[in-house]
């Protein structure tokens, strides 16, 4: 199953969320802003399993505490056994966690930083707004976790080696990707992971790659 984004706008959502008046607030947000897109909805995790395995989803917004099953009460571990489940399976589908109380995500640190989607994390307790931001950032591959998650640069070797390419040698994507012998989505990958790790995200009129770099020599990463 590929979860590339649909072509004119036309995405497929889902959102799971056992609280309707959260689900409603969620999905009509969402048909504002994605007219065009195709949501669909689950309020427990089996349910959320089940469409995804049959629908070609671009997106999931999830709850972070849901019943595993209907008829049994909410709990945080049905929602990160959900996500896990999901990101283990669908390893490009690009996920927003709904929550007021994200910091048990901290349990999924390792699986989140190998997949391969776009993960954000959108406050519950924040205007919807807030929602449609990380909903825009997680459908271009980008990353935003909750401050703990990001407590201490924990960068990979081979992300290190990578901005030593861009910012020493200035080589373009394409030219890291062929010097490191990966493909050149995992150096896109590359980017959102260590972006989120240095805590820099999308501006108004400012350069994502250029406030990279500064925030790269300001931690002692590149010279």
């Amino acid at each position: 199953m590929s979860q590339t984004v649909s072509q004119s706008n036309r995405y497929k959502f889902l959102v799971v969320d056992d609280q309707e008046l959260v689900l409603f607030a969620t999905i009509n947000t969402l048909k504002q802003e994605y007219p065009e897109a195709e949501i669909l909805r689950a309020k427990t995790a089996q349910d959320a399993l089940a469409i995804a395995s049959k629908q070609n989803l671009d997106l999931a917004v999830v709850d972070l505490s849901m019943p595993e099953n209907s008829g049994e009460s909410a709990k945080t571990d049905a929602g990160i056994e959900l996500l896990k489940k999901l990101m283990d399976k669908y390893r490009t589908l690009n996920i927003v966690v709904q929550s007021a109380y994200s910091r048990s995500l901290i349990r999924l640190k390792p699986t989140i930083n190998i997949h391969e989607g776009g993960f954000t994390v959108a406050d519950k307790s924040l205007p919807m707004q807030d929602m449609l931001t990380k909903v825009d950032w997680a459908l271009k591959g980008l990353n935003y976790t909750p401050k703990e998650m990001r407590f201490g640069l924990e960068l990979k070797p081979e992300w290190l080696q990578m901005l030593q390419l861009a910012f020493k040698e200035g080589l373009t994507d394409k030219a890291i990707a062929e010097k490191m012998v990966i493909a050149e989505r995992t150096v896109r990958h590359y980017w959102t992971k260590i972006q989120d790790a240095l805590s820099v995200y999308p501006e108004p009129n400012k350069n994502l790659r250029i406030q990279t770099e500064n925030r790269a020599r300001e931690e002692g990463l590149i010279d």
